[in-house]
């Protein structure tokens, strides 16, 4: 110790240090430039090659569309096998059907989802569910309800208890498009916050679904959370579900504040017009 102090005492030890520091600051500041160059050059690449793979997927997917060609029959191309071997044309080939679905009914809308499973894309959403990271498990979930993947209910249901509250709404909201009121439940006893899109959300998911005088929507009603009750009262006047305003009235005599007390009243008064 006594050392040390002598040492720090005559400052001996000061132009070391600073010439340190300096190699230091230039090293990390070298790093930091060649990882910024890197990250910049690859973001490029990969925009260079969705482009590419957008217009040879537009082809491709034309031709299955309209023309009924089968997987089958794409897998004999052989640039086509090449280009599918690559993690990342998958990416933009999953991206790209998705949007088309969206977009799609009927017979074009079978064809997207036939093609969906018999290329095999349907076994890379199953493994994002195994991820480790949030976002990938939501991206997979999202995938799978998008294509009607009604085997994948029990999986996707199970994060409905996960911590992370975007997953959690996010499987809810998969289950409720795969099978209806059967998912309500789940809602039901979600207990964080539901913002006003994801409840926009869910109710087109529900439209997927004739409900009708199905029993399950008054329970969402009955919920601790009042998100949940609005969703309730909003996705009984979208459907104009007539049949439920006594649940409907009963809400309005007991409702857990004025707020969903006057959209209560409001609902009576639409529905009973």
């Amino acid at each position: 110790m006594k050392d040390i102090w002598e040492i720090y005492k005559n400052g001996s030890w000061e132009i070391p240090f600073l010439t340190f520091s300096i190699y230091a600051f230039v090293c990390v500041s070298f790093i930091l430039y060649l990882l910024i160059v890197a990250s910049r050059n690859k973001k490029i690449k990969r925009e260079r090659l969705r482009n590419e793979y957008s217009a040879e997927i537009d082809q491709l997917m034309t031709s299955v569309i309209f023309n009924d060609v089968s997987f089958s029959s794409i897998k004999e191309n052989k640039n086509f096998l090449v280009l599918f071997d690559t993690s990342f044309f998958k990416e933009v080939l999953t991206e790209s059907i998705i949007n088309l679905h969206k977009n799609y009914e009927g017979i074009y809308a079978q064809k997207l989802e036939q093609f969906y499973k018999d290329s095999n894309l349907i076994k890379g959403s199953f493994r994002k569910l195994k991820s480790l990271k949030w976002e990938v498990k939501c991206k997979g979930i999202t995938e799978l309800a998008e294509f009607n993947i009604t085997e994948a209910f029990d999986e996707i249901i199970s994060y409905s208890k996960a911590r992370n509250k975007t997953l959690k709404i996010t499987a809810i909201n998969a289950c409720i498009r795969l099978a209806g009121t059967k998912s309500v439940v789940y809602l039901v006893e979600h207990s964080d916050p539901i913002d006003d899109w994801t409840q926009l959300n869910i109710i087109a998911a529900f439209k997927k679904h004739d409900i009708g005088d199905t029993k399950g929507i008054e329970l969402l009603l009955e919920s601790q959370n009042t998100t949940v009750i609005t969703l309730g009262l909003k996705l009984i006047k979208e459907l104009k579900l007539t049949q439920k305003i006594p649940f409907v009235a009963q809400l309005a005599a007991k409702a857990p504040n004025t707020v969903i007390k006057y959209e209560a009243q409001s609902i009576l008064q639409t529905l009973t017009v």
